[in-house]
């Protein structure tokens, strides 16, 4: 019983939770807490302050240790694999529905659409980027890396991988 409790625990924020984990963390609360009890609200800040300074989405990191502290290894399975089958089958479906659509003109002007949009949403994370990086680091060190990234990346045919790593390196050296 205890592992079904878990799944619909994690179910229903995974379902509700459009947003990501801004608004997964509320009704993941309201389950844990309120519903099954399986932690007070303290612990749960606790669990949330863990899961936040830890990469990777907060729902599915929650489900683990929760899903673990109330059911074992078996229980944090179940809580990874119910926050995560919402997203899963929505995926499949929209595969589904776009390899059905796919060569027709529909799909075509889809994605004629969509490009342009894709496009200025990237446009504003660069500009967000850049002028974070000119109040952080300052402008010298902001267009060496923008221009040695550029230089790596176009002239030398360096990884982006390896141009990343270089770019950590030179910021832990010389940017405080």
């Amino acid at each position: 019983m205890i592992y079904l409790e878990i799944f619909l625990a994690f179910l229903i924020p995974g379902i509700l939770g459009y947003g990501g984990g801004p608004s997964s963390i509320p009704l993941v609360e309201r389950e844990v807490v309120g519903t099954y009890d399986w932690m007070t609200t303290a612990e749960f800040a606790e669990v949330l302050a863990l899961g936040n300074a830890l990469p990777g989405p907060i729902l599915t990191k929650m489900g683990a240790y929760i899903g673990y502290e109330a059911g074992g290894v078996f229980g944090s399975i179940v809580a990874i694999s119910a926050s995560v089958l919402p997203s899963l089958l929505l995926m499949i479906f929209l595969a589904a529905v776009l390899y059905k659509l796919k060569g027709t003109n529909k799909f075509k002007t889809l994605t004629l659409l969509i490009r342009p949009v894709i496009a200025i949403l990237l446009g504003v994370i660069v500009f967000d980027f850049l002028f974070s990086s000119l109040e952080m680091s300052g402008t010298f060190h902001t267009v060496f890396l923008i221009g040695l990234s550029y230089v790596l990346l176009q002239l030398v045919k360096v990884h982006p991988a390896l141009v990343i790593v270089i770019g950590l390196i030179y910021g832990a050296l010389f940017i405080r």
